[in-house]
């Protein structure tokens, strides 16, 4: 921003077409409304409507999508050509086992390699970095290669889940919707946001956790412009899955007890080991990531080889193949015993940073929360081994730590509260759900500040992602509370060549401000001058016989006391002017201020103070008399 364009439209006097918003003249003053305009509440209303077609086609892509890695399951390991959801693990196909989840490896790998490599990984982190890096646009290709390559991958035995692949094809669907008509970049990210809440909701039967998760994981923000169309494409999508696979819930799950209050301290302790097991997952799958990328040969058939070690692990543990969603419920329902849970924790856990290390195409919602659940699941079996009279509940636990770990891991800890609750729609859930995630989220935040299993592959690219919702202080305060009262003003009649010599003689009234305010004869504000006017409008006229007012800008953008600091500085912004002269909203001549960096800064440092300045408590107060 230049300061010879302080306090006027542009520099040389004219005033150009974005300058023509709320502006003062020798006519008055052409005042903007408060609140929405007409045209925004009406892109308000386009955008909610693009949003449920949004989660129309999403729930159709979860529903086509869940049917395709059935029929591929079904082909790979029952030799069936049928579309009905069936586990992997129930297969006769011996040491053929191995094999299949490296020929579904290669496929991933040439799709990758040739089509998009946007389609490698869990597909969280990918939307995340569209909306950051890219301005939520997305490849119409990675739509149509992301479902598909995560069919293939969970068809032919890969531990993942469908859930983070629908959420990366609902948001491309959202984001080449906003590139299909005119949208700004915050629009079209809303609706990407939608496609991706509307993929969560119409997989899991969770439309809460879905508006949630879009929020805490890619929309950043909480305004109603995004709130309502996230509520709508959720509510479409679930509807579709109500439609077509039913009205429950995706785990049938028996009634637990929580065993509040008596079993609190076991949560407690429960919360600190997901935080821990949350860290370790992180770590260790971009550690096998790392070395993946030292392998001396083309990342081609990196995924074949995170496959075979998949392969070898399913032949001994069946359960850890495919989606898992039985194996799930089973360790909610508490039908797994512990030696079985650990097995399953382990194997599952290690086969999902092998194969998802490896670069190939999967969800990790589902994996993680078997492993974590089995977890829960094994630590209340194995409370009550040592203390008989805990009489802590298996499933209770492995419901917990199933939200815990997950939320822990993504900085989500909100989405997966709720995202738990909704599984088993049990409101005694819920102390147990919030104690253990948050005390796991704060066991997470101390070990890995610097990301999360979301965003540590951002981070290496040299992102930094701000996931922390706060007040802006520019919204909160208004502009008599920071502007100057004492306004640098000159008559209108003076002569240009006076103002220049009070300039050149330092005078304090004017030579400390690059912009004064011109007054007419009858005290209402007339125009502004700059020194830049001043200097160009002397080199013009030769005669010497300009007023202030002729070299001056007569058109100015103007701000009211009432006015948020947050749309003052927006005009600063779009005029490209470093001050505002603040006008009574009655009389708009009647100058009261003026507004400029100092006031928008003042409202940043008000925030620092109240967050690093601490204040003498009262104690300490009562304690030194």
């Amino acid at each position: 921003m230049s300061e010879a364009n302080i306090g006027s439209t542009d520099g040389s006097g004219a005033v150009s077409d974005r300058a023509r918003r709320p502006t003062i003249a020798a006519s008055g003053v052409q005042a903007k409304g408060a609140g929405l305009t007409e045209p925004a509440q009406f892109r308000m209303v386009l955008i909610s409507f693009l949003s449920a077609g949004i989660g129309l086609i999403a729930g159709l892509i979860a529903y086509l999508l869940y049917s395709l890695i059935g029929l591929f399951t079904n082909i790979v390991f029952h030799h069936r050509f049928v579309f009905a959801f069936n586990s992997a693990r129930n297969n006769h196909l011996d040491a053929w086992v191995i094999v299949m989840p490296v020929i579904g490896g290669i496929i991933v790998g040439f799709m990758a390699k040739y089509g998009s490599p946007k389609i490698k990984g869990h597909g969280i982190p990918e939307a995340m970095e569209a909306v950051l890096i890219n301005r939520s646009r997305i490849q119409p290709r990675v739509a149509i290669l992301k479902p598909i390559s995560a069919a293939i991958a969970i068809g032919t035995g890969g531990p993942f889940g469908a859930e983070g692949p629908i959420i990366q094809t609902g948001g491309a669907v959202g984001s080449l919707v906003g590139q299909l008509v005119h949208t700004t970049a915050s629009e079209r990210k809303v609706l990407l946001a939608c496609g991706a809440a509307a993929g969560m909701s119409a997989t899991f039967n969770t439309p809460i956790a879905g508006v949630i998760l879009a929020i805490e994981l890619l929309l950043f923000e909480f305004k109603s412009r995004s709130f309502i169309p996230l509520v709508i494409a959720s509510t479409i999508a679930t509807a579709v899955h109500m439609q077509l696979l039913g009205t429950g819930p995706m785990f049938t799950v028996a009634t637990m007890d929580f065993g509040i209050p008596h079993a609190l301290p076991f949560y407690v302790l429960l919360g600190g080991i997901c935080g821990l097991a949350a860290v370790g997952f992180s770590k260790l799958l971009y550690w096998t990531e790392d070395q993946f990328e030292k392998l001396p040969i083309d990342e081609l058939w990196w995924p074949a080889i995170g496959a075979l070690g998949l392969g070898i692990i399913g032949y001994f543990v069946p359960r850890v193949l495919g989606v898992g969603y039985d194996t799930i419920s089973d360790i909610l329902n508490a039908n797994l015993a512990l030696k079985l849970l650990t097995v399953v924790m382990l194997a599952k856990a290690v086969a999902l940073i092998i194969s998802l290390g490896s670069g190939t195409s999967g969800g990790l919602l589902a994996p993680m929360f078997m492993s974590s659940a089995a977890m829960g699941g094994a630590f209340a079996l194995a409370v009550d081994r040592i203390f008989p009279g805990a009489h802590l509940s298996a499933g209770a636990f492995a419901l917990v730590a199933m939200g815990a770990v997950f939320g822990a891991a993504s900085r989500a800890a909100f989405t997966f509260i709720i995202f738990a609750f909704e599984i088993t729609r049990d409101y005694n859930s819920v102390l147990p759900l919030m104690l253990v995630t948050v005390i796991a989220a704060g066991v997470a935040m101390l070990l890995m500040p610097s990301g999360s299993i979301m965003t540590e592959k951002l981070v290496r690219r040299g992102l930094r992602i701000h996931q922390d919702y706060e007040a802006d202080m520019l919204q909160q305060m208004s502009v008599s509370q920071t502007m100057d009262p004492e306004v640098p003003a000159v008559p209108g009649d003076m002569w240009l060549v006076d103002l220049a010599d009070r300039i050149a003689r330092r005078d304090p009234e004017v030579s400390q401000h690059q912009a004064l305010f011109i007054m007419g004869g009858d005290g209402k504000l007339a125009g502004v001058i700059t020194r830049g006017d001043a200097f160009r409008a002397l080199d013009r006229d030769s005669t010497q016989s300009m007023t202030v007012l002729e070299a001056g800008t007569r058109d100015v953008v103007v701000t009211y006391p009432d006015e948020a600091l947050h749309d003052a500085s927006a005009k600063m912004l779009l005029n490209n002017i470093g001050r505002l002269p603040v006008v009574d909203r009655k009389d708009p001549g009647h100058v009261v201020g003026y507004l400029g960096r100092h006031g928008i800064m003042a409202a940043r440092l008000r925030r620092l103070d109240e967050e690093h300045v601490r204040e003498s408590g009262w104690l300490r107060s009562r304690w030194k008399k």
